[in-house]
């Protein structure tokens, strides 16, 4: 008899993995010290949360392959990242945790995995109760800010939020308090050249100028009704915690909205705390206020990452000299590459811990995410923000209905860049 063999694409597996309810998943608890205990066995990742999976994303993160948001589940951008990182090895891309992948893992095993932190007063100030859908009420907000001390601390330390009330049942997040949580370690740092667009398996893909690769991100990428524009484009514009201008005549039309309205900046705006405007008019890669359904949705075209991975990418472009490229169906980023890229050199700047580091002040690595907008002073003139839709096709291009794709990218002026906190006098 003949025989058959069934050809499943792999976005469609990311995407089943991705989709599995919490809910289904097993959810036993373990601590921090768990965490630190865990080691590998054999075989793939256990299904569910585990104190092993934890581990393992977080020495992804600090090894410059993003797993997205750490919540100790094993799920599809978990399995991207391990691609990811066997990519960048000269490993067989499978997803699946082996004994190859836990041996190179140890070289971002330095520091512990989890680490103490005292709540602070900043911590809990300058909250919102919530974030409305309308638009004319969130321009009557002073910020986009955090809606709580559990968001911003898991922004900060790339947690899902009930994965920090999982790691610290009982504890109040409140001022004074000593929780557990991951340690990521600090921003990686280098420039990038060429970015890679990876539809096939939701990862955007940074190089520096010899090829190297230097970070690797889970992202929302366009769907097949809305996708992404295709082909080689440049990076234009780069603005941290921008304002978002929406104007009915130049965007889209919510509601009974008709007039010109200025969101305020904050980690919870459309577009997150970051946009990285591109040389395609309506498009760029931009942050999220919901980075845990990364894997779940899907962009009207544009290319969502977590704000924080998107503030670490955004302090490693450059304006007319970082080129975009958005690989086409059914090539994947090792595609692109001509196979497996040579990995990075381990480094030992990627796990410094802020907290935890005894290095000199001034190698100490750069600060948290803040949301203060300390920048502020060298911001371009203020100026309306919005897409620009005066080319034709711009107008046949961008999609309609949808905040996220509706840019900053016409507003801000060709090569304006925000240089990072600690390139500042």
């Amino acid at each position: 008899m003949p025989r058959f063999t069934l050809r499943i694409p792999l976005a469609l597996i990311l995407a089943a993995l991705s989709a599995l309810p919490a809910t289904a998943q097993t959810d036993l608890p373990f601590t921090a010290a768990d965490i630190e205990a865990a080691s590998y066995a054999g075989g793939d990742l256990p299904s569910g949360r585990s104190a092993l999976t934890t581990k393992v994303q977080v020495l992804l993160d600090r090894s410059g392959i993003s797993p997205g948001v750490i919540d100790g589940f094993k799920g599809g951008m978990s399995q991207s990242a391990i691609m990811a990182f066997e990519r960048r090895s000269g490993l067989p891309i499978d997803g699946v945790m082996d004994p190859h992948v836990w041996n190179l893992l140890q070289s971002f095993a330095a520091l512990p995995a989890t680490k103490d932190y005292t709540i602070t007063a900043e911590d809990a100030q300058g909250l919102v109760d919530a974030i409305p859908t309308d638009y004319a009420e969130k321009a009557q907000m002073a910020a986009m800010a955090h809606t709580s001390v559990a968001e911003r601390l898991g922004e900060r330390f790339h947690m899902d939020e009930k994965f920090i009330a999982f790691l610290n049942p009982g504890v109040d997040l409140v001022p004074g308090n000593t929780i557990k949580v991951v340690d990521t370690g600090s921003r990686m740092r280098g420039s990038v050249a060429r970015i890679l667009v990876d539809v096939n398996t939701r990862r955007v893909a940074g190089f520096d100028a010899n090829g190297k690769l230097l970070v690797d991100y889970p992202a929302t990428i366009g769907s097949s009704a809305t996708p992404s524009p295709s082909g080689t484009h440049q990076v234009k514009t780069v603005a941290l915690n921008p304002n978002y201008t929406y104007d009915p005549k130049k965007n889209f039309q919510q509601g009974d909205n008709d007039k010109v309205l200025v969101v305020p900046p904050g980690p919870n705006g459309p577009v997150g705390t970051v946009w990285i405007g591109l040389s395609k008019p309506t498009y760029g890669i931009h942050g999220t206020p919901t980075p845990s359904t990364l894997f779940r949705n899907q962009s009207m075209g544009c290319v969502r990452l977590t704000n924080w991975d998107a503030e670490e990418l955004a302090r490693m472009v450059s304006p007319d000299r970082t080129t975009v490229e958005f690989l086409p169906q059914g090539m994947t980023i090792a595609d692109a590459t001509g196979g497996n890229v040579a990995p990075a050199p381990a480094s030992a700047e990627p796990a410094v811990a802020a907290e935890t580091t005894t290095a000199p002040a001034e190698t100490a690595p750069a600060a948290p995410l803040d949301y203060a907008d300390p920048l502020a002073a060298k911001r371009a003139p203020a100026e309306p923000v919005y897409e620009n839709t005066s080319e034709e096709e711009a107008d046949a291009l961008a999609p309609t209905g949808d905040p996220l794709t509706d840019a900053l990218t016409g507003a801000l002026p060709s090569g304006f860049v925000l240089p990072p906190v600690d390139e500042q006098p």
